[in-house]
């Protein structure tokens, strides 16, 4: 018996299931926000279904093998963002369900331009609106990446074929269930992924490692983290920590959470669950460089690890699972990507609940193309997923402005000049690192990003005032 085809069969069965109790429902708030009334249990398993998902965790278990402890840096630097989140996240909630946001750049839309739509409102919401959708593209096309590799394996196909397979399950299932059925199969894809780490991941790597004696064998900057340069792994706790609170897919789980105690339980639970996988998960990678030897594909660690340390059995359900988990993240983003631009960028008025579902509906096919599209092109796990969480870093001054200030409409020029060149100056960095990728990481290319925008923003407001 094909145990693979035994697993799927159950997997999709159950998607299925869940598409249908979604697909009819016509409640706008249930489709985008779950009607705010998500408790904590769902909203930190489909948090941390999101963070440690599918794409994450075999971008991190590439990233293991091909830098050693520099990927655990990632999952530090997330643990201490969801600490300084917790603050905020009861405020973020009930300003969402008092002016009725259903996203990050609605929020900063908002908040900086509070007075009847004009040019300027309409420029400073695209601009937002676009960076985050550029963003969460290469996040959700390291999700396809993923997925591609594995079925690329598993029914012995070529990639490009797999990566279209992919998408179209992907596509399918966001555009119908929205994000009420997104939350529900993130548990069950949480609960896949915590399942293989106890049954695969962890005695696979204690056995390839001989009870972690092994580790002592690696070089050095793989052992102390420093394989991207001290500057990059200093970086993170700095930088990345911080862009927890600029996450588009944070932001639609805490405007989901039923009351302001449900989002900080859900931030302080999540930050502290998500460490363990940011460990194992790079041990992975670590454990076939020992075992298999470095002139492995980064992107096909994750199949060999669970090949070599399977059943039959096992196997089928670790392929099922990490598809599913892949889904998982895959669905968040363009979930997030699509009511962005038909909420935020596209401005759709429509007060018809049913209308604004296909919009989103049609947004959510053209947008999981164009991801597939990149995914093709750019098949680098670990540059889309470090790219896209990195890059997010350029919103960190103006969402902490708007936070922590009462007024800060007078700031708006500020805030749009500070988005715009911190993107810009990401993508010279991130495209210079590409080419001269001796000189350059592109990894590190969020760090002079994030300076430029904090500059912009800092030293703009200190003119503003002297000139008052």
């Amino acid at each position: 018996m094909n145990w693979f085809y035994f697993w799927l069969s159950i997997y999709l069965i159950l998607i299925v299931v869940l598409t249908l109790r979604h697909v009819k429902h016509n409640n706008l708030e249930s489709y985008l926000v779950n009607n705010r009334k998500t408790g904590t249990l769902l909203l930190v398993f489909t948090t941390l279904a999101t963070f440690v998902g599918g794409g994450t965790s075999i971008g991190l278990m590439a990233m293991g093998y091909e830098s050693g402890f520099a990927a655990v840096g990632i999952g530090i630097a997330y643990v201490i963002g969801f600490m300084i989140l917790i603050r905020f996240a009861g405020k973020i909630r009930t300003f969402g369900d008092v002016f009725k946001i259903y996203t990050f750049p609605h929020y900063l839309n908002k908040r900086y331009n509070y007075k009847e739509p004009n040019k300027f409102y309409y420029a400073f919401s695209a601009t937002v609106s676009s960076v985050n959708i550029f963003i969460f593209f290469f996040l959700l096309a390291a999700q396809f990446v993923g997925m591609a590799t594995l079925l690329k394996y598993t029914f012995d196909i070529g990639y490009q074929n797999a990566a279209i397979i992919s998408c179209i399950i992907v596509i399918a299932y966001t555009a119908l269930a929205g994000l009420s059925g997104v939350i529900i199969t993130d548990m069950l894809q949480f609960l896949a992924i915590v399942l293989m780490i106890i049954f695969i991941f962890i005695p696979g790597i204690l056995s390839d490692t001989v009870n972690l004696q092994r580790l002592a064998e690696l070089p050095d900057n793989m052992l102390n983290g420093s394989y991207y340069g001290w500057v990059f792994l200093i970086a993170l706790p700095l930088f990345l920590a911080p862009s927890v609170i600029v996450r588009m897919d944070i932001w639609q789980r805490l405007l989901a959470a039923k009351n302001e105690k449900t989002a900080k339980r859900m931030s302080l639970f999540s930050g502290l669950g998500m460490l363990p996988f940011y460990i194992i998960f790079p041990l992975v990678g670590m454990a076939i460089r020992l075992s298999l030897g470095s002139d492995i594909d980064p992107k096909d660690v994750t199949y060999l690890f669970i090949d070599k340390h399977t059943t039959p059995f096992l196997l089928g359900f670790a392929v099922v699972g990490l598809l599913s988990a892949l889904m998982s993240s895959g669905d968040s983003f363009l979930n997030l990507i699509s009511i962005s631009f038909v909420n935020d960028l596209f401005r759709s008025k429509t007060k018809v609940p049913s209308e604004k579902k296909y919009q989103i509906r049609l947004a959510t096919i053209i947008f999981g193309v164009i991801a597939l599209f990149m995914a093709l092109v750019f098949p680098k796990i670990v540059d889309l997923m470090v790219v896209g969480i990195g890059t997010i870093v350029i919103f960190i001054p103006v969402t902490f402005l708007a936070l922590t200030s009462k007024n800060v409409t007078s700031y708006n020029r500020l805030a749009l000049g500070s988005i715009i060149s911190g993107f810009g100056v990401n993508l010279i960095f991130f495209i210079i690192g590409l080419e001269f990728v001796e000189s350059l990481d592109p990894k590190s290319s969020f760090i002079p990003a994030f300076i430029t925008a904090a500059l912009v923003l800092v030293i703009g407001i200190q003119i503003k005032k002297k000139r008052a």
